[in-house]
């Protein structure tokens, strides 16, 4: 047992409100459609899923949709929500890139430009493109209304493109990837590389905050790291994961971020001080692959390579560690319900 598992051992756990269990594979992605009270996760058994917060319980049957092959479902690696929220897109090992109609829990269309994995997926800000990073270092940048490539498959020149995000102006796309200890900054309409910023070691996740003025990435060191977006100066490095940082997401008035690592925790960061939340990380028995804010920031959910997906209550752990505030807009006061 190493010093690192006797220290977290020692400290309060967090308990979580919700163990989502159903997923016979690893949970690889989340999103929160409008409204706080669903969720939808994405796996390697092949299946999207719907769930009841309220309950923690599924609504409805696994979504589906048969392979290239004939095959009932592929590993899906990756999912993002459309910025209207009745959409969601999903990365498959076969590669392809598929949306979703959310209330009908149906496939509205197929793209395939990828040979196989797509590995990250993001939207733009106005909905109309979606973005898709491919297992062997490519780039598509698909239009939604046309369902048509508008840019690429362009070579990032990552080995593997494992964090792919589309700037809040839609001008610019960053990626991260394995064997490339770098994030590199993309124009939109072009593929031109614009800047690349160099890390440590490789980039697994990035956010980029709302106003466009930082971007955030998480690497195999274990660091997270801040950047000022007009001169891609680094400005903060948070540290305390111990192992990659797979996923990170901002809460909507980005003041608050949320990190899942495979050191088997989830961390919450106060951004305004770029130090941690409270003294115990989320504890899980595995892998935490990836991580997601409810719309309001008082919930999130984790999913694990333990095959389900946690609910936390994070209203209540920011009011027991005394930073009740950090729910609320900058320039308001935070009061409870």
């Amino acid at each position: 047992m190493s010093a690192y598992t006797n220290e977290i051992q020692k400290k309060p756990v967090t308990v979580a409100r919700h163990i989502m269990r159903g997923h016979t594979g690893w949970v690889r992605g989340i999103v929160h459609p409008p409204g706080g009270r669903r969720i939808i996760t994405c796996s390697s058994d092949g299946s999207l899923r719907l769930w009841d917060l309220e309950s923690g319980t599924q609504m409805g049957d696994n979504w589906r949709d048969k392979g290239d092959d004939g095959d009932d479902g592929d590993q899906v690696f990756a999912i993002a929500l459309s910025p209207v929220g009745d959409v969601v897109a999903s990365g498959s090992y076969d590669g392809t890139v598929r949306l979703w109609d959310i209330e009908k829990g149906k496939v509205i269309t197929k793209w395939k430009g990828h040979t196989k994995r797509v590995r990250s997926l993001c939207w733009s800000s106005d909905g109309e493109q979606v973005v898709s990073g491919y297992h062997h270092g490519a780039v598509i940048v698909w239009d939604v209304k046309t369902e048509k490539s508008v840019l690429g498959p362009f070579e990032t020149g990552h080995e593997h493109v494992l964090a792919v995000i589309c700037s809040p102006d839609t001008t610019k796309i960053a990626t991260g990837g394995f064997n490339e200890h770098a994030i590199k900054i993309w124009g939109t309409k072009t593929g031109e590389l614009l800047s690349t910023i160099k890390h440590d070691s490789h980039v697994s996740s990035l956010a980029w905050t709302s106003n466009g003025k930082k971007l955030i990435s998480g690497s195999q060191d274990g660091l997270i790291r801040i950047f000022h977006t007009a001169t891609w100066q680094q400005i903060a490095i948070l540290e305390g994961h111990q192992d990659v940082v797979l996923a990170i997401s901002l809460c909507s008035n980005d003041r608050l971020l949320a990190s899942a690592s495979w050191d088997t925790t989830a961390r919450l960061w106060n951004l305004e001080t770029n130090l941690p939340v409270g003294p115990p990380p989320l504890q899980h028995q595995e892998f935490v692959e990836c991580v997601a804010f409810s719309t309001d920031g008082k919930l999130l959910v984790t999913g694990s390579a333990d095959h389900d997906a946690y609910l936390w209550d994070i209203h209540a752990i920011l009011n027991d560690a005394g930073f009740q505030d950090l729910l609320s807009s900058p320039d308001k006061v935070y009061s409870a319900p």
